[in-house]
């Protein structure tokens, strides 16, 4: 068999280990989010080595980030002072979402080609005031030739509104030390969008970039590098740690907005976003910036991709 899945139990949470055996590549799932909380590769001495910050850690740490990959939705990053008007009926929520906070279904686990795990969110999981409308989201898993794709597939049953959503994933990257990692962009058109308190000040600067290493002092992630892809033809973004060996390409087509964020510690998140934060002067949530539009009765689906690598020892 070329992927294997197994069930787990830690600290009472409820974990999806699923592997493909044939490339060396491993994720584990936690039911609680849908956070994936490890990305190993096996090296050649037949250790799985993590690419994730705190990689299949699970207790809370000391200080710092306590994550790994949080997943964000229905809003993304913030909502002002935590609640919003939505066609004028006030939701309420904290940063990131309702999703983080969520255990999820586990609907499907596929151990034939192209392996993967099928979790799903419903109306029934959510109050009113964290999201009004009935709309379900199916997230996948799913591993193929020694690469990780992640998908949304969100459904709008709702027979006649419209609905609104913004949505992402916050994967940490592991890095030996803060100052050791390096990012690679490609060249391109980007928008930086800028914040005032954590949320957008409406200042943008355009950045012609030729490609090359993230042209970002590093001091300025802890406030959040929000980036808005203008026009990147080619959206594969490499992260590398050279003193681990560890470097994952993490393939944004389709993408319309990254941030790039840090508290200062060993780790780079490298966040897709369908959508940003809220604006200091609040919009109605229908006109957040980024925000997705699903037809009523319609389906939406996003999906972004990483490759995680080890470099030989030889």
């Amino acid at each position: 068999m070329k992927f294997s899945h197994r069930e787990e139990t830690r600290e009472d949470r409820q974990f999806d280990i699923l592997t493909d055996e044939k490339a060396g590549l491993r994720i584990a799932v936690s039911r609680l989010g849908a956070e994936l909380i490890s990305l190993a590769r096996l090296n050649e001495a037949g250790e799985w080595i993590g690419f994730l910050y705190r990689d299949s850690e699970v207790a809370a740490p000391a200080r710092g980030w306590a994550n790994h990959a949080t997943v964000m939705g229905y809003y993304l990053h913030r909502l002002k002072d935590g609640r919003s008007l939505y066609r004028g009926r006030e939701i309420k929520g904290g940063t990131h979402g309702f999703l983080r906070a969520k255990t999820w279904h586990l609907i499907e686990v596929r151990t034939d080609e192209g392996g993967s795990v099928r979790y799903r969110i419903t109306p029934e999981d959510f109050s009113e005031t964290e999201y009004p409308l009935k709309v379900s989201l199916d997230l996948i898993y799913q591993m193929e030739m020694g690469k990780l794709s992640v998908t949304f597939e969100f459904r709008n049953d709702e027979p006649e509104l419209s609905a609104h959503v913004s949505f992402g994933l916050h994967p940490g990257f592991a890095a030996t030390g803060f100052d050791t990692f390096r990012l690679q962009m490609p060249r391109g058109l980007y928008r930086r969008h800028f914040l005032h308190d954590n949320y957008l000040s409406g200042e943008t600067r355009d950045i012609d970039f030729a490609g090359g290493e993230m042209p970002f002092p590093r001091e300025e992630l802890p406030g959040s590098i929000i980036l808005e892809l203008v026009d990147v033809r080619r959206r594969e973004f490499s992260y590398v740690d050279p003193p681990s060996g560890r470097w994952v390409i993490v393939d944004l087509t389709g993408v319309p907005y990254l941030t790039l964020w840090s508290d200062g510690g060993p780790f780079l998140c490298l966040e897709p976003c369908w959508g940003l934060t809220d604006y200091h002067d609040q919009r109605a949530f229908e006109e957040k910036e980024g925000i997705q539009i699903i037809p009523a009765r319609g389906t939406l689906r996003a999906a972004f991709a990483m490759s995680p690598q080890l470099a030989s020892s030889d």
